[in-house]
Formats: structure tokens, C-alpha cells, sequence
């Protein structure tokens, strides 16, 4: 049995994945990443399975790149570095890929990472108090595994509001920016989720995977070369001198160089 990630069945045939780093804020680990790949492929493979809601436990929906990961990449060979930028590429284009409708329900935060599982599900619904943001660059390194989903859901005139910035925003600002499709009381979520699970249980599920599968080929094109490109990009940042700085800084709980004192 898994112990970062969980996944749940219902009579319906809807599965429910969820998160479970309660402890680490749900951030992603090269665990976590092998088994959310994983639990991809076995969700497309099983008829059974009708519609997938990510969800997740604890406080937080997802911190985004667990820090210890991304510190481990710093002194490896550039061939490991790539592996491993790589494995979290493949296991966002699996997600965004499935051939079910798949719902994200955000009960809690969302940062960096976290942003780009919201931005692959299908529909994301957030509780209206959580804060979301790409803080990647707080941390000397960039939204680049990410970063086609993110610009696939918002567009690039509205990423550009926050793509760079690492400002963290609202729920109502999220659903402005088209992360969140709604924004709820939390005591509201799962009657918002229900209402988006519900309609697709009616529908014939291979029209559903067919249809999916006709959107994806008439927006932005995430083919083989855009995902090798962002993998590349966060190879870079591993292997540059800012990415150390920051994220040095975050677990020595100091000011990375590049911010002065007033």
C-alpha cells in the first residue's frame, strides 16, 4: 500500500486520488511522482473507471516540488538531473492525457507544483479561502515542467500576470486567471465536485475519452519537444547557482542573495 498517494473506488466508477504528504504540505516527492504516474496508467486502463477526482489530505492541496528532491539534484551527474526533471514532466502529461474526465478538488493551498496539477485536471474547484501561486522563482528556479499546462489553462496574457512574479493570490483571483473554475466555501466542495462528477456518469464513456482526446489535438500542441524543452530548462535551473541559493536559503530560513536588506 502506498504511502504518499491513495486511491479510492465507488460503486459509480469514480476514483478518487488523493495526496497524502499531510506532513510535508503534499509536496512531491520521486515517490509520489512515480506513483501518481502510476495510478495514471492503471485509472486509463481500467473500463470501470468512469471519472477521477484529485484531491488530497491534510492542510495543504500540494506545495509543489518536495525541497529535499530538488536539493538532491544539485551535485548529480546532468544525466540524473534530466531523469528525474523528466519523470515529473511524464507524470503531468499522463495526468493531463487520461482519457477520463479528471476533477481537481482544492481544499487547501496550491504552490508552484501544485498550480500545475490544477492545471491539468480538467475542471479545478478550490475552497474559496486558499492562496495559490508559481513561487518558483523565489526559489531561483522557474514553472517549467509545469509551464504548458499553466499556459494551456490561462493563456499566456493572463500567466504573464503571475508566471514570473512568484505573487502568491486568492481563490477569486484563481478563478479570474481561469485556474479554478469556481470558487466555494469548503463546507460547499464536495457538492461542487459532485455537481461536476455527476453529468459524465451519464455519458458514453468512450465518446467522453474520444472527445477529450479532440480537444487536446485543437489547443496549444504538448508534444515530445515542448515537454524535452522544460525538462531541459529545470535541468538548468538544478545545475545554475541561484536554484542552490534558494532554496539554501529557505531551509536556513535566511534572505537568498539576490534580496537586499532595507
Amino acid at each position: 500500500m502506498s504511502e504518499v498517494i491513495s486511491v479510492e473506488h465507488d460503486a459509480r466508477g469514480v476514483a478518487t486520488v488523493r495526496l497524502d504528504r499531510a506532513e510535508k504540505h503534499n509536496a512531491m516527492s520521486a515517490q509520489m511522482i512515480a506513483e501518481l504516474t502510476r495510478a495514471a496508467a492503471d485509472l486509463a486502463a481500467d473500463p470501470g473507471v468512469r471519472v477521477v477526482v484529485l484531491a488530497a489530505k491534510g492542510k495543504s492541496f500540494c506545495a509543489g516540488g518536495d525541497l529535499d528532491w530538488m536539493r538532491a539534484q544539485f551535485d548529480a551527474p546532468p544525466e540524473v538531473r534530466s531523469a528525474e526533471s523528466a519523470k515529473l514532466a511524464h507524470m503531468l502529461q499522463a495526468l493531463n492525457t487520461l482519457p477520463k474526465p479528471l476533477i481537481g478538488r482544492l481544499h487547501g493551498n496550491a504552490f508552484g507544483g501544485g498550480v500545475g496539477l490544477a492545471s491539468v485536471c480538467d475542471v479545478a474547484i478550490g475552497a474559496d479561502h486558499i492562496l495559490m501561486g508559481l513561487t518558483e522563482t523565489r526559489l531561483g528556479l522557474i514553472p517549467a515542467t509545469i509551464g504548458p499546462y499553466v499556459c494551456a489553462r490561462m493563456g499566456e496574457a493572463r500567466a504573464r500576470r503571475v508566471f514570473m512574479s512568484g505573487r502568491r493570490f486568492g481563490a477569486a483571483e484563481a478563478v479570474q486567471l481561469n485556474l479554478l473554475a469556481r470558487a466555494v466555501p469548503e463546507a460547499e466542495l464536495d457538492a461542487a465536485i459532485e455537481a461536476e462528477v455527476e453529468p459524465y456518469l451519464s455519458c458514453a464513456p468512450g465518446a467522453v475519452a474520444r472527445a477529450k482526446a479532440l480537444l487536446r489535438f485543437l489547443g496549444p500542441d504538448i508534444d515530445d519537444g515542448v515537454i524535452a524543452h522544460t525538462v531541459d530548462e529545470l535541468s538548468a535551473c538544478w545545475a545554475g547557482r541561484e536554484a542552490p541559493e534558494g532554496i539554501g536559503a529557505f531551509f536556513d530560513k535566511r534572505k537568498p542573495g539576490w534580496i537586499e536588506d532595507a
